[in-house]
């Protein structure tokens, strides 16, 4: 029952960063997203969000993997 407990509690935590994240970055464009704006084409490619988003999924599964 204890794990069952913690997992509630790890899905709380992500829910509430993922909350936090989207009320400080509303529409995700950080600095260093490449973004190319010509007449009549946009091309818009996240890496930088991508990255950060990389990240935070290792560490949640990290933290996974010890709890488990």
């Amino acid at each position: 029952m204890t794990e069952i407990g913690k997992f509630l509690i790890l899905i709380g935590c992500i829910i509430v960063g993922i909350g936090v994240l989207l009320l400080f970055f509303p529409s995700f464009k950080l600095p260093g997203d490449i973004l190319i704006k010509k007449e009549n084409f946009v091309f818009y490619f996240p890496i930088i969000t991508c990255i950060i988003i990389s990240i935070i999924i290792t560490i949640v599964l990290f933290i996974l993997k010890k709890w488990m």
